[in-house]
C-alpha cells in the first residue's frame, strides 16, 4: 500500500526536477544562445550530476533540447487557448490568436526558432518544424471554433495564421502590426473571414 502512494510523490518529484532542467537549459540559452550550450552548462545552472541529468534525458543534448521545444510549445498555445476560449464571435477568437501569438513572439527571440525548428537543427526555422507547429496549434484552437465555422475551415484558417504570425516575427509588414488589436482586427475582417462561406 505505501508504494501506492509514494509512486505519485516520486513521480511528481521526477517531473519538478525535469521542470527545473528545462528552467536551466532555457537560462542558458539566454546566456550563450542554442548553439555553445553545453551539457555541463545545463549541469551548473539545475544543480545536478551529468548522471542525473542523462537519467532524467537519456539520449543527451538533443533529446534535452526537444523536451524544452515540446513544453514550450504546449505554454505557448496554453496561453493562447486561455485568451481566446469563452470568445463570443469567431472575429473576436481569431483577432486573439493572432494579437496574443505576435505579442508572446514578440516578448521571447528564441521563441519562434525554439518552436519551429527540427531536432538537432535548434536555432533554425525549418519547413517540417513550420508543420509541427501548424499541427499543435490545429489541436489547441481549432475545436474552439465549433459554434463557429465546420472543423475544415478552421483548419484551413489555423494554417494560415501560423504561417501569417511567423512570417510577419521573422520580417515585419509594414501593413500590418500584429500585436496591435485595431490592426489584427482590420485584417481578420479583411483577408481571413472573406474567404470563408457563412
Amino acid at each position: 500500500m505505501l508504494s501506492v502512494t509514494q509512486k505519485p510523490e516520486q513521480s511528481r518529484a521526477q517531473d519538478a526536477v525535469a521542470d527545473q532542467v528545462l528552467d536551466a537549459v532555457l537560462g542558458c540559452v539566454e546566456n550563450c544562445g542554442w548553439d555553445k550550450v553545453t551539457m555541463d552548462d545545463i549541469c551548473a545552472a539545475a544543480g545536478l550530476s551529468r548522471a542525473t541529468l542523462y537519467r532524467l534525458f537519456p539520449g543527451g543534448r538533443e533529446v534535452l533540447f526537444e523536451a524544452v521545444r515540446e513544453r514550450e510549445l504546449e505554454n505557448f498555445f496554453t496561453t493562447i487557448r486561455a485568451h481566446v476560449e469563452g470568445s463570443e464571435s469567431l472575429e473576436d477568437l481569431l483577432v486573439n490568436c493572432i494579437v496574443v501569438s505576435a505579442t508572446e513572439l514578440a516578448h521571447d527571440q528564441h521563441l519562434a526558432q525554439m518552436l519551429a525548428a527540427d531536432p538537432g537543427n535548434v536555432g533554425e526555422l525549418t519547413v517540417s518544424g513550420l508543420a509541427r507547429i501548424i499541427r499543435v496549434a490545429t489541436a489547441f484552437v481549432a475545436p474552439l471554433t465549433d459554434s463557429f465555422i465546420p472543423r475544415r475551415d478552421a483548419e484551413a484558417l489555423v494554417d494560415v495564421m501560423v504561417r501569417l504570425v511567423i512570417s510577419c516575427y521573422l520580417a515585419p509588414s509594414e501593413s500590418f502590426e500584429f500585436t496591435n488589436t485595431d490592426s489584427a482586427r482590420l485584417f481578420v475582417r479583411t483577408f481571413l473571414l472573406a474567404t470563408i462561406n457563412h
